[in-house]
C-alpha cells in the first residue's frame, strides 16, 4: 500500500522544512556561543586571578565580546528565518484555509473564519519565543554532559534537576490540556454567537433580543473564562514551582561546588562555570513550561486546520472546457446533507434545451434551494449527476465554469467595495461588460441614480443599499458575460412592483439571448416567462412538463382533493401551496 497523501497543513509545514533545518543549525551555533560566559568565568577565576595577567584578561574579554557580537548576529538571522518561514506558512495555508472555510459554509458547516485565525495562531507561534525554547531544548543534554566532565556529582545534580523540570512539564500538559481545549471550543462558540448577533443587529435591536443574545453569549463566555482560569491557575502554580525548583538546584549546585572546592576536587572557576551551564541547561525547559498555553493553543489550531482541510479539500483544477450551449441534464439526483440520514432530493431527473426557462415551485423545505446549489455545482450530489452540455458541473474547473453560469441565491450577499466591483464579481472586467450586465438586468438607471454611480461604495455586505437594490445588483452580477445557465432562487423576494416588472423584462431578454434559466419562486407573476414547470414536494418530483400542462394537472388535483377523503389531505397542502405561487 502506498503512503497516505499529506494534508495541506502537512504540505505547508514540509515546504518550510528547509527553514526549520536552518534554524536548528543556527540554534547549534547560538547554544555553543552560550558557552562563552561559563568559559570566560572559568578562565578568569582559574587563570587570570592566579596569574594576575592583564594581557590575558584583555584578550579573553575581546574574544568574549566578539562571541557576543556573533551571537547577536546569528540570533537575528535565526529570528528572521523563522519570520520568513511563518510568512510562507501563512501564504501556503491561508488560501487553502479560506477555500475550505467557504466550502464548509456552503455545506452548512458554519460561516466562521476560524480556519484563518488558526493559520494566524500557527504564524504567531513561529514568531514567538516559545518555538525557540523548543529548538534550544535538545541542547540541554549537551550542557549536562559538559557539567559531568567538570565533576560527576555536579552532573548528577543537573540531570536530576532537568528530569524534575521535565516531569513538571508533563504534569502541566496533563493538568491543562483538557481545560484549554474545552476553553477554546467554548470561546469559539461565544465568538460565533457574537458574530451572528452583529450580522443580525437590526433584528436584535428591533425585537428586543439583546438580553437573550447577551445571555447566550455570556453563558458560553463565562464557561470559556472559567476553563481558561482553571488552566491558567494550574499552569501558574506549576510555573512557580518550576522557577523555585530551578533556583533550588542552582543553590544546590553552588553549595556542592563550594564543598568540592574546599576539598580541592574543583577549582572556583569550574564551580562558577558549572552553575552557569546548569542555568543554561534548564532555561529551555522552564521557558517551555511558561509558553505551554500557547503551545497547546497552537496544537489545537493545527488539529482544527487538518480537520477542515481534510473534510473540505480544495477542488483539483481540471482541463478547461469550451463554452457550453446551455443543455442542462439532471440525472436521478439524490442528495443527503453531510452527517444527515434523510435525503433532501430523491431521484430528481429532467432536461432543458438551450434557451428554455424552468420554473421550480413547491412548499417550504421541498428541496428547491438544494436543487439550485446542485445545479451550479456548489454541492456534490450523493448520487446522480448534473450535466451542462454533457459535462459534470461539480467537477468542472470552477473559474472556467463561473464564466458560463450566473447564480442568484435566496440570501443575497454582496461584498464591500463599489457597485462596479460587485457586478464584476471582484475581477478585472471591461467596464462595457459591467454596464452590459447592468442593462440586461434592468438596473443601469438605478445604479446611475446612486451618489457615485457605478463607483458608489456599498459598505460591508451592501449595508448602504436597500434589500431590493442588493437583489437587483446581485442579478446583474449573475448576468455578467451573458452566461449560458442562469439559476435564480427567489429573484423577486425583495422587489416592489416596478422592480418585478424590470425583472420580467430582464428575464425575457435573457431568454431571447439563448440563456437556459431556472427560476425558483413562490410568486405567480414571474411564471409568465417560463416554458416548463417542476413541482417538488419533500424532495420528490410531483410534476414536470410544459407550464400549461403542469398548471392544469395541479388545478385538477386541487379540485379532486377538495372533495376527497381526509386520507388525501397531505396532498392538498402541496396543491394549496402551489396555487398560492400561481
Amino acid at each position: 500500500m502506498g503512503k497516505p497523501n499529506k494534508t495541506a497543513a502537512q504540505r505547508a509545514l514540509a515546504a518550510c522544512r528547509g527553514a526549520f533545518v536552518a534554524v536548528a543549525f543556527f540554534s547549534l551555533i547560538v547554544n555553543l556561543l552560550m558557552l562563552t560566559v561559563p568559559l570566560y568565568m572559568l578562565q578568569v577565576f582559574d587563570r587570570v586571578l592566579s596569574s594576575r595577567s592583564e594581557e590575558t584578561l584583555i584578550m579573553l574579554t575581546i574574544v568574549a565580546a566578539g562571541a557576543f557580537v556573533l551571537l547577536a548576529a546569528i540570533d537575528i538571522v535565526r529570528s528572521r528565518v523563522l519570520l520568513r518561514a511563518s510568512t510562507r506558512l501563512e501564504l501556503e495555508l491561508g488560501g487553502e484555509a479560506l477555500m475550505a472555510a467557504i466550502s464548509s459554509a456552503v455545506h452548512g458547516g458554519g460561516h466562521s473564519a476560524q480556519a484563518l485565525r488558526d493559520v494566524n495562531q500557527l504564524r504567531s507561534f513561529l514568531t514567538g519565543s516559545g518555538v525557540l525554547a523548543l529548538f534550544d531544548a535538545p541542547w540541554t543534554p549537551v550542557f549536562i554532559a559538559v557539567i559531568y566532565l567538570f565533576h560527576p556529582l555536579l552532573g548528577t545534580i543537573a540531570l536530576v534537576g532537568a528530569l524534575l523540570l521535565f516531569v513538571l512539564a508533563v504534569v502541566n500538559d496533563f493538568a491543562t490540556r483538557k481545560s484549554l481545549t474545552s476553553a477554546n471550543a467554548a470561546s469559539l462558540t461565544a465568538l460565533n454567537t457574537a458574530q451572528a448577533s452583529i450580522r443580525n443587529a437590526d433584528v436584535v435591536e428591533a425585537m428586543g433580543m439583546a438580553p437573550g443574545v447577551l445571555k447566550h453569549w455570556f453563558a458560553d463566555n463565562v464557561q470559556a473564562l472559567g476553563l481558561q482560569l482553571r488552566a491558567s491557575r494550574r499552569s501558574g502554580n506549576i510555573t512557580s514551582v518550576a522557577k523555585a525548583l530551578r533556583l533550588m538546584v542552582q543553590i544546590l549546585m553552588l553549595g556542592t561546588g563550594a564543598y568540592l572546592v574546599i576539598y580541592q576536587e574543583l577549582t572556583p572557576g569550574v564551580m562558577i562555570a558549572g552553575v552557569l551551564l546548569m542555568a543554561r541547561a534548564l532555561s529551555p525547559v522552564e521557558r517551555a513550561i511558561g509558553v505551554w498555553r500557547s503551545l497547546i493553543a497552537t496544537r489545537v489550531a493545527y488539529g482544527r486546520l487538518n480537520e477542515i482541510l481534510t473534510a473540505w479539500p480544495r477542488r483539483e483544477s481540471t482541463m478547461e472546457l469550451p463554452r457550453p450551449d446551455g443543455r442542462l441534464a439532471v440525472e436521478r439526483l439524490i442528495y443527503y446533507p453531510p452527517d444527515g440520514n434523510k435525503a433532501i432530493l430523491k431521484g430528481v431527473s429532467f432536461e432543458l434545451k438551450p434557451g428554455q426557462v424552468l420554473g421550480v415551485v413547491g412548499p417550504t423545505a421541498a428541496g428547491k434551494s438544494t436543487l439550485a446549489k446542485l445545479l451550479v455545482g456548489s454541492w456534490q450530489p450523493t448520487a446522480g449527476k448534473v450535466r451542462l452540455d454533457g459535462a459534470d458541473v461539480y467537477s468542472w474547473n470552477r473559474q472556467s465554469f463561473g464564466q458560463h453560469v450566473g447564480y442568484l441565491p435566496q440570501d443575497v450577499e454582496l461584498f464591500s467595495g463599489t457597485v462596479r466591483d460587485n457586478i464584476a464579481r471582484l475581477g478585472e472586467v471591461d467596464p462595457e461588460a459591467v454596464i452590459a450586465a447592468a442593462r440586461l438586468a434592468g438596473v443601469h438607471d438605478m445604479v446611475l441614480r446612486l451618489p457615485s454611480g457605478y463607483e458608489t461604495e456599498i459598505g460591508d455586505g451592501g449595508e448602504f443599499l436597500s434589500g431590493g437594490q442588493r437583489q437587483r445588483i446581485a442579478l446583474a452580477r449573475a448576468m455578467l458575460g451573458q452566461p449560458c445557465l442562469l439559476v435564480l432562487d427567489e429573484p423577486n423576494a425583495n422587489l416592489d412592483t416596478a422592480g418585478e416588472k424590470d425583472l420580467l423584462v430582464a428575464l425575457s431578454e435573457a431568454k431571447a439571448a439563448g440563456m437556459t434559466i431556472v427560476i425558483i419562486t413562490h410568486r405567480r407573476s414571474i411564471l409568465e416567462v417560463v416554458d416548463k414547470m417542476l413541482v417538488l414536494n419533500n424532495g420528490v418530483m410531483e410534476a414536470f412538463g410544459p407550464r400549461a400542462e403542469v398548471v392544469k394537472q395541479l388545478t385538477q388535483r386541487a379540485g379532486a382533493a377538495e372533495t376527497d377523503q381526509p386520507a388525501t389531505l397531505p396532498k392538498l397542502s402541496l396543491k394549496r401551496a402551489t396555487e398560492k405561487s400561481l
